[in-house]
């Protein structure tokens, strides 16, 4: 007779593991077919009450375990190729699950990303979810942080900052100058990251470094330069905003340094240098990503500065968002 953990991997997950090597998730391990790429590997797991608000709904839990670690793959230059799951749950719920399962599955088909296997654990604590996601790149051709050079242009994906302003709506924050909508925007941001899988091939193609901005982007940044060993001035002015981060900080309800050090952004950051700049955007472009430069790359192992409209230095209280 099949327990309680078998039943629940039966009913909501086997159905996900379409790839012929996950064998339905009847067995122990799964095979991930080989080729002549290098196979890159990424790991990031989201917790209640950390990554996530325990009311949130379930299904833009799963979407959001799942993105980030496809945001962590399209950083490094990465197409995805499969992924795993744990699940640790306090209880079984239906409902839950149910949803759970439908917003993970329509996004591995979204994304090419099927489910290879995993494990179902009981928890006293919150909700975990943790995913191990595989991609692949040309032999030799992932893109690594440690590459920046001096004059090489600072770049990033998207907008930034609307993660962080969304959960500080959910958590209660007041946004009076917003619409209803552009509420919405913010908080689905926070929700369900937007992984820029579609400019992995630009990324691989002309950047010197790279890596996703989590953490936020000052403290990302920071770490992209210790690794190449460089320092970075940007233009906080270039950063690009949304609608409604723009419009909260241009009647101060928030300021730049909030913007620049929240979490949770999942746009790629990077480095191209001068000379691949442009074909590097005409990639983007054509893969429907917006990028924008932000800066330069300058030789020093200084913290990066942020440079505002009035050429002065903005202090940031903090880098970015820290677990510990």
């Amino acid at each position: 007779m099949p327990s309680g953990e078998d039943s629940l991997i039966t009913r909501y997950f086997r159905p996900l593991a379409t790839d012929p090597g996950a064998f339905d998730l009847t067995d122990d391990a799964a095979i991930l077919k080989s080729s002549a790429e290098d196979l890159v590997v990424t790991t990031d797991a989201i917790v209640a009450g950390v990554h996530f608000l325990p009311a949130d709904p379930s299904d833009t839990i799963a979407r959001k375990a799942l993105r980030v670690n496809l945001s962590d793959l399209a950083a490094k230059g990465a197409e995805p190729a499969g992924f795993v799951l744990t699940l640790a749950l306090r209880e079984a719920d239906d409902a839950w699950l149910t949803a759970f399962a439908r917003g993970l599955g329509e996004d591995a088909t979204q994304f090419g990303c099927p489910l290879l296997g995993g494990d179902t654990v009981s928890t006293p604590g919150p909700v975990m979810i943790s995913i191990t996601a595989f991609g692949r790149v040309p032999p030799g051709r992932m893109v690594r942080r440690n590459g920046a050079k001096g004059g090489d242009r600072v770049v990033v994906s998207g907008t930034i900052g609307d993660a962080a302003l969304g959960l500080h709506l959910l958590k209660g924050g007041t946004a009076a100058a917003l619409g209803g909508d552009e509420r919405e925007t913010l908080i689905g941001r926070y929700r369900v990251p937007q992984p820029r899988v579609a400019l992995a091939r630009a990324v691989r193609g002309h950047a010197s470094a790279a890596m996703d901005v989590s953490d936020g982007l000052a403290g990302d940044l920071a770490k992209l330069c210790a690794a190449s060993e460089v320092s970075a001035a940007i233009d906080a002015q270039s950063i690009p905003l949304s609608g409604p981060a723009r419009t909260l900080l241009s009647r101060c309800a928030v300021g730049i340094e909030s913007i620049v050090s929240g979490g949770d952004d999942y746009e790629i950051l990077c480095t191209v240098p001068e000379n691949r700049f442009e074909a590097f955007a005409q990639a983007a472009s054509l893969a429907g990503v917006p990028v924008t430069s932000i800066g330069t790359i300058i030789a020093g192992l200084a913290i990066p500065r942020f440079i505002d409209g009035q050429g002065a230095e903005i202090a940031l209280p903090r880098l970015s968002y820290s677990h510990f």
